[in-house]
């Protein structure tokens, strides 16, 4: 199963949800989807986006968990 660590990161970047979605663009409502787990789906640009924004690796945003 896959986990997404995206609230954490944000968290210890003292990032919100409104400004990081900006930042990416992306609507508040997808980034929220993302965050909480519930996409089915996430574009590696968005991906890349995120990494770059947040100064992170794709493995501290999404963690295999067995």
């Amino acid at each position: 199963m896959i986990h997404i660590n995206l609230d954490l990161i944000m968290a210890k970047r003292g990032i919100g949800l409104m400004q990081l979605s900006r930042l990416v663009g992306i609507t508040p409502a997808n980034l929220s989807r993302i965050k909480s787990g519930k996409a089915k789906q996430i574009r590696l640009n968005t991906l890349d986006t995120l990494c770059r924004v947040l100064n992170c690796e794709v493995k501290d945003i999404l963690e295999f968990v067995d």
